[in-house]
């Protein structure tokens, strides 16, 4: 059993993106049903200072300055640092909550005592009553990619049961303290993207399980920081998917992957970035692929 009401931190991450964090923070006050909270706000060297706007908004959020930009894992580490909660919720400054968001959460953890991460169902913000992620299918041994559950589905319901999911969506997951004191934080390696996923490999290859929990929602904005479609977002998500089968997968594995990279990932993806004219792009994912010759993988 869970103690009555532990503190949960909520720890969310801004880049250049004031107006979008104030927006976060006001729906934290309007639609957070639950008391015992405190809210962290991670800047990551942002080209102006926000901390005036955002204490202007909730004047009790702890504001983290980061020296420089830390990227998702290390600057969600920086205020993971400076948590007093039992329980985290990091979150993105792109989502919005909803009323009984982190109670539904707690009830998983309640229920189930080898969860090690718990998540929220996820609706597009822009198109509410569209499912982004009912949880999510394995990643595949080939292409080194997966797809989350119910994406762009009208939610109807279909996806109403709590289950074990394979991943955390980086977006809005909950972990207690006792399972980062026990795993470690999240892995500063990748920087942007793939690490939820290295994360939750980490934590199930200590005993306990990730979780998709329905009766909390939230909505999310969806690349609001990056972009949908952007070179920096083309190379970390080429470095860091071979990244992640090198750090999580066996050596058969990874040779089936590799085999399929070279043979098919590369022609195919090298050929459209010419055909479209997206040089950036072509060039960024080159820049992924031969990042991984100048480094020693470890393995948690």
């Amino acid at each position: 059993m869970l103690k009555d009401r532990p503190l949960i931190s909520i720890i969310a991450l801004n880049w250049n993106t004031t107006a979008i964090t104030c927006d976060f923070l006001i729906s934290i006050r309007k639609q957070n049903t639950y008391s015992n909270i405190e809210v962290i706000v991670v800047d990551n060297a942002s080209n102006e200072d926000p901390t005036a706007s955002f204490l202007q908004v909730y004047p009790e959020a702890k504001i983290v300055r980061n020296p420089r930009n830390l990227g998702f894992s290390a600057g969600n580490n920086a205020g993971i640092r400076k948590a007093a909660g039992d329980y985290l919720f990091i979150v993105n400054n792109d989502t919005e909550f909803t009323p009984g968001l982190l109670e539904g959460l707690l009830e998983v953890y309640e229920q189930f005592p080898d969860a090690g991460i718990v998540c929220p169902k996820f609706h597009y913000f822009f198109d509410k009553g569209t499912i982004e992620y009912a949880g999510y299918y394995p990643v595949n041994i080939f292409t080194g990619r997966n797809s989350m559950i119910g994406c762009r589905e009208k939610d109807q319901g279909q996806y109403d049961q709590m289950k074990e999911t394979h991943y955390a969506h980086g977006g809005a997951m909950m972990v207690p303290r006792r399972v980062i004191e026990e795993v470690g934080a999240m892995p500063e390696e990748f920087f942007l993207y793939y690490e939820e996923f290295d994360w939750s490999e980490q934590i199930k290859r200590h005993g306990f399980k990730v979780y998709y929990q329905p009766k909390s929602l939230i909505y999310h904005k969806e690349s609001m920081t990056t972009g949908k479609s952007s070179p920096l977002k083309t190379f970390y998500l080429t470095r860091n998917r071979i990244l992640f089968m090198r750090r999580n997968t066996p050596p058969l594995a990874f040779s089936l992957f590799a085999l399929y990279f070279v043979l098919f990932t590369i022609p195919k993806n090298t050929l459209t970035y010419l055909v479209r004219g997206q040089k950036k792009h072509l060039n960024s994912f080159w820049k992924g692929i031969l990042w991984q010759f100048n480094r020693t993988i470890t393995f948690n």
